[in-house]
């Protein structure tokens, strides 16, 4: 408890000194911490270490939202194209 109590007070102080509130700074770790393990996770995925179910699983996040992630960072994937049923 004690820690949680340090990076409270660490957080009220970083905002004190810069023009953030301490939403915008918790805003930011979040972001900043989701981008670290989806590197992660994509390291795996290139080495086909890792599922996209069990990346989507780990981050919780949809599959639809990892491939947008797939495609932003311009990492090849396969694409599967709906079948139309009224052929």
């Amino acid at each position: 408890m004690s820690n949680l109590k340090d990076i409270k007070s660490e957080i009220e102080k970083y905002a004190n000194d810069s023009n953030l509130t301490e939403l915008q700074i918790v805003d930011r770790l979040q972001k900043h911490y989701f981008e670290k393990k989806v590197n992660e996770n994509l390291k795996l995925y290139k080495k086909g270490k890792k599922k996209v179910s069990e990346i989507t699983k780990d981050l919780k996040i949809s599959p639809r939202k990892f491939y947008a992630i797939l495609e932003q960072k311009k990492i090849e994937h396969k694409k599967y194209k709906k079948i139309d049923s009224n052929i």
